[in-house]
């Protein structure tokens, strides 16, 4: 847990905005069990390993958020989370639930609602290196070889050294974040560092784990894979 004297100006915005269409269900991939409870439970636990409910936002789609709560009373998952309705994109999604953060400084993290096995000490880290540098960006050395195809099909081998698998929590300071989630959308903002990079700040990265998967296809969730 996070010193009591920063409790109030620490976040984590969690976006859960997933339909399921690649792991083939009807069921958003956030509501699928896992070990007998949700994904995004998991996930949210996780979290409330480090930071009161109360510094929680989930963001979540308006037409799912009955969903959630009848999986609450289900599972009898009962935080005191503030909730924010999902946008269409993913940068929409998190501009609605930085507005509701009411706070003028203090630090933010963002995180995948299917990430379930981030690990307490990552987040805790993320937290940390935020405040000294400014930005904590979660990743992984990229293990398999790489190779990079141009525009006439022709593929090259690359360094795979130099690059980066890149994960959740990303946590940075919120008078720059909200700087930066003023600009207009550009299609390639994949995440927040993208966000941030184009508006001009610098770039932490932190290490990750290879265990802290996006849960996003059938074979994420196959018994022994995990």
């Amino acid at each position: 847990m996070i010193d009591n004297a920063q409790l109030t100006t620490h976040f984590a915005i969690i976006v859960a905005g997933g339909s399921g269409s690649r792991m083939k269900s009807d069921v958003p991939k956030q509501f699928l069990l896992l070990n007998g409870k949700p994904i995004l439970q998991h996930t949210i636990e996780r979290f409330l390993e480090v930071l009161p409910a109360s510094q929680l936002i989930l963001v979540l789609p308006a037409k799912e958020q009955a969903i959630w709560e009848d999986l609450c009373q289900e599972h009898d998952f009962h935080p005191s989370i503030q909730t924010a309705n999902g946008g269409a994109t993913r940068f929409q999604s998190v501009r609605n639930g930085l507005i509701t953060i009411t706070v003028s400084e203090g630090l933010v993290a963002v995180h995948d609602g299917v990430r379930p096995f981030i690990s307490p000490e990552i987040i805790q880290n993320s937290f940390e290196t935020a405040a000294r540098t400014g930005s904590a960006v979660t990743c992984v050395p990229v293990k398999d070889s790489v190779r990079v195809v141009g525009a006439n099909g022709v593929s090259q081998a690359v360094d795979r050294s130099q690059y980066r698998l890149v994960q959740t929590p990303q946590t940075f300071q919120l008078t720059s974040f909200r700087q930066a989630f003023q600009v207009e959308e550009q299609s390639f903002f994949t995440d927040c560092a993208s966000v941030m990079e184009y508006a001009g700040f610098p770039i932490t990265l932190i290490e990750g784990a290879y265990e802290n998967i996006k849960i996003t296809t059938p074979e994420d969730l196959k018994p022994g894979f995990l």
